[in-house]
């Protein structure tokens, strides 16, 4: 049975308070991207200990056959919105939204399950699960 890598991740960085966004596996890369449970911003010391947690794993478990680099990072400028929390804790910022269609808009509210878009002056709402989306621009302070 192949192992859920998402889950390994996720094993692995859990007790360390950290949350993973993104896991990719291609062209000799392993690459996964974290964010803090706490919300506060991921530091080198916390991308260290994690690749540390994750290459444990990843030694005991062999799930990637032949040889690859891991690169563990954090989400950066482009990163992904996944839960309704992230769409509430970046609310106000423009998000890059792609599904039926692809737009950039501001996230201007959440309510329940949708999130709501400010685009060209029109509101589009979305239910989260069905489109993929993640910042278009950064804010001056950490959220």
């Amino acid at each position: 049975m192949p192992v859920d890598l998402w889950q390994l991740v996720k094993e692995a960085v859990e007790p360390l308070g950290l949350e993973v966004l993104e896991v990719h596996l291609g062209r000799g890369e392993f690459l996964v991207r974290l964010e803090r449970k706490d919300e506060r911003p991921i530091t080198v010391a916390d991308l260290e200990q994690a690749s540390r947690a994750i290459e444990v794993l990843l030694d005991r478990e062999d799930p990637i056959p032949g040889s690859y680099r891991l690169l563990v990072e954090s989400p950066g400028p482009k990163r992904p919105l996944l839960t309704r929390r992230h769409f509430e804790r970046f609310q106000g910022l423009k998000a890059k939204v792609q599904g039926e269609e692809t737009f950039t808009g501001r996230i201007l509210r959440v309510e329940e399950d949708v999130v709501v878009f400010g685009v060209g002056g029109e509101e589009k709402a979305l239910k989260i699960g069905t489109f993929r989306a993640h910042l278009a621009e950064w804010p001056e302070e950490p959220r």
